[in-house]
């Protein structure tokens, strides 16, 4: 869609948001619907990122980085939990074209339920680094940036500038499990597991408005984990893709599924 308000497309830099301003990284989403309020586009590829940058502390994926290329990552072996990248990149719902452009940093500034790479990341223990317009940095857990259905932490004009993923998450052993109302319907319910030195922790998106993480000593037994879910009481999501009763089951069906195949 063209976007008829905007009058500059710039590079972006540090300092230069103003009121009008938007961040361009793929622009799949703000290029699908009206922005009236838009007069310039900031463009993010300006920086000049490396999409995904590993080391012996973790992985960092830049806000940037395609799901194609996220997806395309070749994982050392001792990262086993590198395993979630696939299906959580084939979460997303769109062809090829789209996950060949849409962003690791715009799926999850989008903050909505249902945002795989907010699921991959908050379930890795991702820590988000932010830059200010004045030039400060602060970091922010991935399970704390998403505050609600399509509401973050980001301050006006502050940008996401990576994700962090700690390699002790990536040691972990990890299962997987989604649900969608359709075969290739929108995510209505994700949980993922993954046991390692830290114990084992359960991180649950898409049935919420914001990711959950319940976090045990060990792996818990099926009767204490529904306790947890109950216990935490989250608030389950509500629109055409899945009632809050119907996601509630699922997560629980998801979560006892998951348990048990990391207990095998």
């Amino acid at each position: 869609m063209d976007l008829g308000t905007v009058e500059e497309f710039v590079p972006a830099r540090v300092g230069a948001w103003q009121a009008g301003d938007a961040w361009l990284a793929g622009g799949t989403w703000l290029f699908s619907e009206p922005q009236p309020h838009l007069r310039r586009l900031l463009d993010l590829q300006a920086f000049g990122w490396p999409a995904l940058t590993a080391g012996a502390d973790g992985l960092e994926i830049a806000a940037t980085c395609t799901l194609a290329e996220l997806a395309r990552f070749a994982a050392p072996a001792e990262w086993p939990a590198a395993a979630l990248i696939g299906p959580c990149c084939a979460a997303l719902l769109g062809s090829f074209k789209v996950r060949s452009t849409a962003t690791v940093g715009g799926n999850l500034c989008m903050s909505l339920p249902a945002g795989p790479m907010t699921a991959l990341t908050a379930a890795l223990d991702g820590v988000c680094t932010l830059w200010a317009a004045d030039g400060s940095v602060r970091e922010v857990e991935v399970t704390a940036f998403v505050t609600g259905n399509g509401s973050n932490v980001l301050r006006p004009g502050e940008l996401l500038r990576s994700v962090r993923i700690p390699a002790a998450a990536l040691r972990s052993r990890t299962a997987f499990r989604r649900a969608s109302l359709t075969p290739h319907g929108r995510s209505a319910a994700v949980v993922i597991g993954r046991t390692g030195s830290d114990g084992a922790v359960l991180t649950v998106t898409a049935s919420t408005v914001r990711p959950l993480q319940l976090r045990f000593d060990r792996l818990p037994g099926a009767a204490d984990l529904a306790a947890a879910l109950e216990t935490a009481g989250p608030t389950w999501h509500d629109d055409v893709h899945g009632l809050p009763s119907w996601r509630r089951h699922m997560t629980g069906l998801l979560a006892e599924d998951v348990r048990a195949e990391l207990a095998r």
